[in-house]
């Protein structure tokens, strides 16, 4: 089966009643659970972006207490690249670039801070450099006022 493109989606669900949106939506939900919290963003959280970075900020800081202090790279580099896949996911669901870069500078301060060897691996520290490299770029599109902002809090990675 092929997928239709966006714009026809688009164009067929605006032509479609309300209830059948309801159930199409329900039951979007029901298959995935990246649908189903792409949803509760939307419904719920989309409304206040303050509020919404605060509670993955929470989220970031909860898995990055989860990871494993030893010395095992292999455990730790794991630990870490799953809370950036989290991360994106979040940042992916707001859309936005605030958001972005206020999600990726809390996980590099609390990369930093939590006491893991982040030039003991490559690995690691290819990571940690790819993260402040998306948030440079992303800084570099927001209003003038904010890049001056957020390059101050870049210089204390740097």
């Amino acid at each position: 089966m092929k997928a239709a493109t966006l714009n026809e989606l688009k164009q067929e669900l605006s032509h479609l009643p309300t209830d059948e949106l309801l159930d199409i939506c329900t039951r979007l939900a029901r298959f995935k659970k990246e649908n189903k919290e792409l949803l509760t963003y939307l419904l719920f959280e989309a409304h206040d972006e303050r509020s919404y970075i605060a509670n993955v900020k929470e989220s970031i800081a909860l898995e990055m207490d989860e990871i494993p202090k030893d010395n095992n790279l292999y455990l730790i580099k794991k630990s870490l690249r799953k809370v950036v896949r989290n991360a994106t996911k979040y940042i992916r669901y707001s859309g936005s670039k605030i958001v972005e870069v206020e999600v990726l500078l809390f996980f590099c301060e609390q990369l930093k801070d939590s006491g893991i060897a982040i030039h003991k691996s490559q690995a690691i520290t290819n990571l940690y450099e790819m993260q402040l490299k998306k948030t440079n770029k992303t800084i570099a599109l927001l209003h003038e006022d904010l890049q001056y902002d957020y390059h101050l809090q870049m210089e204390a990675f740097l």
